[in-house]
């Protein structure tokens, strides 16, 4: 069933079910490649709470969560400035660091923020990442934990937002106009 925000209109892409299952898969991996390092997860905000709630919860593992607040969209596009807006106050040298995205289009928030996680000196830096659109991405990018490559499309929903609405979706949607 279509669903209008705003004045756009949006399909469905991804189910709830569909999301639910892969994050299970995604946090089963990571709790057994990380098994016994109580990692720190940094959720990044505000996109990724709901990627970030879901995943921690799946874990079997002993770990911490923070978050940090990143922001480069206005609307359906990216400013190409990325602003820090909430820092970080967990020391991370010697841990391990995973860091939760809800989606890395062109790559660039990553590109900008990790470098100034790297002089933190973690002893292992990953990134966990809901979606990934490869066809976007101008910034190189590793993403350790992938749930779904997608298209080069404007995604709603499950924490993805257009103009602050869509987040509270369980499922994801994807822009047809």
């Amino acid at each position: 069933m279509k669903i209008k925000v705003h004045d756009k209109h949006f399909a469905p892409y991804l189910d709830e079910a569909t999301l639910q299952q892969r994050i299970k898969e995604l946090a089963k991996q990571i709790s057994d490649d990380l098994e016994g390092t109580k990692p720190l997860f940094i959720g990044i905000l505000n996109g990724s709470f709901m990627f970030a709630a879901d995943l921690f919860k799946y874990l079997s593992i002993e770990a911490e969560i923070s978050f940090i607040k990143l922001a480069s969209y206005k609307g359906t596009k990216s400013t190409g400035n990325v602003i820090t807006a909430i820092g970080l106050e967990e020391d991370l040298y010697g841990r391990t660091v995973v860091i939760v995205e809800d989606i890395v289009d062109t790559g660039k928030t990553l590109s900008q923020f990790l470098p100034q996680l790297e002089h933190q000196q973690p002893k292992q830096l990953l990134v966990a990442s809901l979606l990934n659109k490869p066809d976007a991405m101008t910034h190189k990018v590793q993403i350790d934990y992938l749930g779904f490559t997608v298209p080069n499309k404007f995604l709603l929903g499950y924490g993805l937002d257009y103009d602050g609405l869509g987040r509270n979706l369980p499922e994801i949607y994807q822009l047809t106009d």
